[in-house]
C-alpha cells in the first residue's frame, strides 16, 4: 500500500498532468480561433479588392 507521503506526492502529479492537459486544450484551441480568424479576415480581404479592381 502507499505511505501518505507518496499519495500526496501521486496526487500532485495528477493535478499537474491535469492543469497541464487543460492549458494545453486552451492554447490549442485559442491558437486555432486565432487562426481560423486570420484566414476568414484574409479572404474577406482578397474578395474587396477583387471588387474593387473590377
Amino acid at each position: 500500500m502507499f505511505e501518505f507521503q507518496e499519495y500526496l506526492g501521486f496526487l500532485l502529479f495528477l493535478t499537474i498532468a491535469t492543469i497541464g492537459f487543460w492549458l494545453m486544450m486552451f492554447l490549442v484551441s485559442f491558437v486555432f480561433y486565432w487562426v481560423g480568424g486570420a484566414t476568414v479576415e484574409l479572404i474577406k480581404e482578397k474578395r474587396a479588392e477583387k471588387k474593387l479592381v473590377q
